[in-house]
């Protein structure tokens, strides 16, 4: 197996994300009414912070915090209701009195700019764009002005949109090639290059089949020389796999396909299950993590 060199590490706050060593866990807070799995359970400043408790708690290394649903057919917010329901449940983790809980990396889950720059003032780390800097054409250079690492996804059209674009002529090959073209965008105009992670997007404008296909071949993403990112949590293909329309339900499924992205080397999981899948990994890790060969 030929060698690629391990992303650089990322520093944030008092912890060292040092790619290739273990896997990372970052914990789904959506505080939205409609999200897919979780919509209107911590969708309150209140709720939303004990979810917070709960996921630093056990063994979240990063809380990915979103207002905007981005799930199959999701309408677009206006921006004040996003910004109404980010920032303030930024500002409570970072008032917390615990400080494991105040101190947590965070992650905002946006496509504006306004809310990504609103979200690192308040205490927000990174920024997590599933249109990887394409729907807000100054995303990327507010990045690159806040100095935070930015994490870059794979999608076609919109969230109401995307099911409509699942064709590709070459799926893998398709993915990457938008992504790098994404990373010289943001190169461009000033992002470091050694904080940019890039996400192949399962579930967004891809077809059952098509997520598996990038489950089984991603370490072809390594080329790109980014730390990898992997969200199956709850998805519909394993809904599909499984026949089980509640997404809640989907657990030991998304175990099974957290195994599969350890195994090909993913080096982030984005997971709504903290505890448990913080579990999976650590026996994932200890499979397919030697000392000898840390994933990559």
């Amino acid at each position: 197996m030929t060698t690629q060199t391990l992303p650089r590490p990322w520093k944030i706050r008092d912890r060292t994300f040092n790619w290739g060593s273990r896997t990372y866990l970052m914990g789904i807070l959506n505080v939205t009414p409609d999200s897919f799995s979780d919509g209107g359970q911590f969708n309150s400043v209140e709720a939303a912070l004990a979810q917070a408790r709960h996921l630093a708690k056990t063994g979240t290394d990063i809380l990915d915090i979103g207002g905007q649903s981005t799930r199959p057919g999701a309408e677009e917010i206006a921006l004040a209701d996003e910004l109404n329901r980010v920032v303030p449940v930024i500002q409570a983790i970072r008032a917390d009195s615990d400080e494991v809980v105040r101190t947590v990396p965070i992650s905002v889950d946006t496509t504006r700019f306004e809310v990504a720059r609103a979200a690192v003032r308040a205490g927000a780390d990174i920024v997590n764009d599933i249109s990887a800097g394409t729907f807000d054409k100054a995303m990327l250079s507010t990045v690159a002005d806040l100095g935070v690492p930015i994490i870059l996804m794979h999608m076609r059209g919109t969230p109401a949109t995307m099911m409509q674009h699942t064709h590709y002529d070459d799926l893998i090959g398709d993915i990457s090639e938008f992504l790098q073209h994404q990373i010289n965008d943001a190169i461009a105009v000033g992002v470091n290059p050694s904080m940019i992670a890039v996400d192949p997007g399962i579930g967004f404008a891809k077809t059952y089949p098509q997520n598996l296909e990038l489950l089984r071949r991603l370490r072809d993403f390594h080329s790109l020389g980014c730390p990898l990112l992997v969200g199956p949590s709850r998805k519909r293909f394993i809904g599909w796999i499984l026949d089980q329309p509640d997404p809640q339900q989907r657990v030991w499924g998304t175990a099974a396909a957290c195994c599969a992205a350890i195994a090909g080397g993913a080096d982030i999981l984005r997971v709504h299950d903290g505890p448990e899948m913080h579990d999976v990994l650590q026996v994932a890790d200890a499979v397919w993590r030697s000392a000898a060969d840390q994933g990559r």
